[in-house]
């Protein structure tokens, strides 16, 4: 047993490292704060009164031009332009009385509120609203009044309706729902202790689900998304789509198992006559596959579906299906998201049935006679034989559908694989996914808006390389669209406006898709950026439109397939003229001292390379025990004499050379240092020395500074410590000294100033979108540390 648990292991051990070499970096190209999101214009907050909104439920209303958020005990009607403006409230908490009777049944107070868990669009006027009502579920109509006039938010209270079977009891309770046609489609569990987990339909008139009690319809589910989609022009064909995963025992019978479902039902299911009476006659379930192969034959498997995505096409019918999925291995935790065709679940829907003898038997293809009728079909003039209604269907086609409404092929993924993994120890968890169609000048791609457990919000495309087989990610932006951590719960994208609203216990955020300026000034930097949304129009890095929209502007690059600036953008790619680019920086340092200077590329997937110049010979600096290579920069733990000189920061990306900085370094003698400051200690009894801190960086620990403490202004002697400084590099570099010693040593209010003067260039830089960062944070000057 212990050689076989062994074997496991070191087998899942092996998948892992394959999944770590298979993911790609990441690192984002560029990464936001909640901060900077805001100074940039690029995002809004909806935050009520400060307190935790917790929203349930987000729904978009293009309209209306509103976002209608559900909450606890509260709905909330926003602006989609601006969110945190003209903002309207329906309160809609529990009573009394209802709270009193869900706490004597042993719920928490905070169980017992209305948690709003379904929010559909009734029709023009009207919104469907559904609450947990303290566990005893209720819904309602609220009149939104016709688009155009004048906009109305009302509750009215003569709508208001038990929400059995329409909302689960339990604010924690997963559930998913669609309104097509004034019927509410909804997966959820309808009792009090959860566990009669249903798929069902209701209107006015009629109440149709899944059958109760029978675990091979379902078992265990959490309902995740539902979508209608039309097979074809005829209305009576069309299918109403759930995704749910699901619970399922291992052929031994004793281990249980997640798989993630896609459930299938007609639209138009009236149920049996005699049989199947207000029971789906023609749901049919089939397995998602998400997985990555290993080399040695065994895959990994990602079956818990986190959140699901259906991209719609003009016609509605062919959507994609984008799929957020998770592990269930106890080893090591992974996401990944999968793509799934329209006419590869149809496929699955319209091959072989699967049957077994029992639960504890490996499935099989149905090998006997199919009824006619197919089971599974809608009663539609496409489906042939006549039927009107599912309740003409023989009792043949019903026993059969009951007795087998699992399908014996799964679905696989386009491409056969993830587009997208995530599977490094320890990060962040995935939440929720949303995806926009760019068309960009080599093609359309899709944009993946994922939210995390964190506030984070990851951009990421994705890109096949079909001459390789192969799946290249790219992770654009990390976007926290929230200043403190939650795990984001809802994401809508609205293409029209070119908005994301994003939601979570902080509140709601409006944060705009993209921010082209954001890439830099220059060709190279829109072209690496590889943003399907921007492209450089000869002057600026702007937003992307198809061919016809920019007839005054001479010419377009964008490369986001391959990101070649080098090719776009050749004029700039000269190595004598990249060589002397960047900005020029002075540093000084203290011999047997530390210094850092600083470069830090916009891009964080931009690879840094240091190089040092003395006299016409360029040395690249590889680093070793004394000198370090950081991400921010160039560490020296203790700088010599012969390290004098000038270095030259340059990124690398996708084959184009940038240079970031020179910055020419200035190595001042130690003991001279030490010594000059002993003879202007003597000289002045209190000298006006307000860079207390800076001088103790100086001098290092082995020089006190006690008798540097600040005066309440300039001595009448401070000017003779620049005199002393003149023998450190000699009378004809006074002007060098001068700077170097109004840096370190400086007055309180100078140094005030100039930190204000900083602060302030700071804000205008990010004002402008920080096109103009000088592509690194690098602080004006740099001291000993």
């Amino acid at each position: 047993m212990a050689e076989r648990a062994r074997a496991a292991y070191l087998a899942v051990m092996l998948l892992y490292l394959t999944l770590l070499d298979t993911a790609s970096s990441i690192y984002p190209r560029i990464r936001l704060t909640h901060k900077e999101l805001w100074q940039q214009n690029r995002s809004l907050l909806f935050q009520e009164h400060g307190v935790a909104l917790q929203p349930r439920t987000m729904l978009l209303d293009e309209g209306h031009e509103r976002l209608y958020i559900g909450a606890r005990n509260a709905l909330y009607s926003l602006s989609l332009d601006q969110i945190n403006t003209d903002q309207t409230e329906i309160q809609w908490a529990s009573t009394e009385s209802q709270i009193e009777e869900c706490l004597m049944k042993g719920r928490e107070k905070s169980e017992c509120a209305n948690y709003i868990k379904v929010l559909q669009q009734y029709n023009q006027t009207h919104l469907l609203v559904c609450g947990t009502g303290a566990f005893n579920p209720i819904c309602a109509l609220v009149r939104l009044g016709d688009s155009g006039q004048e906009r109305q938010f009302v509750l009215e209270g003569d709508s208001l309706m038990s929400g059995k079977g329409r909302c689960p009891f339990d604010p924690n309770s997963p559930c998913t729902s669609v309104l097509s046609k004034g019927e509410l489609y909804i997966g959820l569990y309808t009792d009090y202790w959860e566990n009669d987990g249903a798929l069902c339909r209701l209107n006015r008139q009629t109440h149709t689900r899944t059958e109760r009690n029978d675990r091979q319809q379902l078992n265990n589910p959490k309902f995740v998304g539902a979508a209608v989609i039309p097979d074809n022009d005829d209305r009576d064909d069309d299918k109403v789509y759930f995704f749910f995963t699901e619970l399922e025992t291992n052929p031994e019978g004793a281990k249980k198992a997640v798989h993630t479902h896609v459930g299938r039902v007609c639209a138009n299911d009236q149920g049996g006559q005699r049989m199947l009476v207000n029971r789906w006659s023609s749901f049919l379930k089939t397995r998602l596959i998400c997985s990555v192969a290993s080399p040695n034959g065994i895959d990994t498997h990602f079956d818990e579906l986190e959140d699901v995505f259906v991209l719609k096409d003009k016609d509605g019918k062919d959507p994609e299906i984008f799929g957020l999925f998770s592990t269930t291995s106890a080893v090591f935790k992974g996401y990944a998201v999968c793509v799934y065709r329209m006419e590869d679940i149809r496929a699955a829907f319209n091959g072989p049935f699967a049957q077994r003898e029992r639960p504890e038997h490996h499935w099989t293809p149905h090998e006997d006679r199919i009824p006619y009728p197919r089971p599974g079909s809608c009663a539609s003039k496409m489906s042939g034989g006549g039927f009107s209604s599912s309740k003409e269907f023989p009792d043949e086609v019903l026993r059969f559908v009951r007795a087998h409404p699992v399908m014996y092929r799964p679905v696989l993924p386009q491409y056969n694989r993830p587009v997208l993994l995530q599977t490094e120890p320890g990060r962040r968890k995935l939440t929720q996914i949303a995806v926009d169609r760019v068309q960009a000048q080599d093609g359309h791609y899709h944009v993946l808006y994922i939210g995390t457990d964190d506030s984070m919000v990851l951009k990421v495309i994705t890109i096949y390389n079909k001459d390789t087989d192969s799946m290249e990610e790219v992770l654009l932006e990390e976007l926290q669209v929230f200043k403190v951590p939650a795990p984001i719960q809802e994401i809508i994208i609205s293409p029209k406006r070119q908005q994301l609203y994003v939601g979570s216990e902080v509140g709601v955020a409006q944060v705009r898709l993209h921010q082209c300026d954001l890439y830099g000034s220059e060709c190279a930097d829109c072209c690496l950026a590889r943003d399907p949304y921007c492209a450089w129009d000869g002057l600026t890095c702007s937003r992307y439109y198809p061919a016809g929209v920019y007839k005054s502007r001479r010419f377009r690059r964008q490369d986001v397939r391959h990101g070649n600036a080098v090719q776009l953008c050749n004029g700039l790619q000269i190595d004598g003229e990249q060589w002397h680019r960047g900005e020029q920086r002075l540093v000084y340092g203290v011999e047997s001292n530390s210094t850092l200077l600083e470069c830090v590329p916009r891009s964080l997937q931009a690879r840094v390379l240091w190089f040092v110049q003395t006299g016409d010979e360029r040395v690249e600096v590889q680093g070793d025990e004394r000198i370090i290579v950081m991400s921010h920069g160039l560490l020296f733990l203790q700088v010599r004499s012969s390290d004098t000189g000038v270095y030259v920061c340059q990124t690398v990306e996708h084959g184009y050379v940038h240079t970031l900085l020179r910055i020419t370094l200035h190595v001042l003698g130690g003991e001279r240092v030490k010594s000059a400051i002993h003879r202007a200690d003597g000289a002045a009894e209190k000298p006006a020395l307000n860079c207390h801190s800076s001088t103790t960086r100086l001098l290092g620990p082995s020089i006190s500074p006690r008798t540097l403490a600040p005066s309440s202004g300039p001595g009448p002697h401070s000017r003779l410590w620049y005199k002393d400084f003149l023998q450190l590099i000699g009378y004809g570099d006074a002007q060098r000294v001068e700077e170097y010693c109004e840096r370190v040593w400086c007055s309180s209010k100078k140094h005030k100033k100039s930190k204000r003067r900083y602060a302030s260039l700071g804000g205008e830089k990010r004002g402008k979108g920080r096109a103009d960062e000088n592509s690194h944070r690098a602080p004006r000057h740099t001291l000993d540390t």
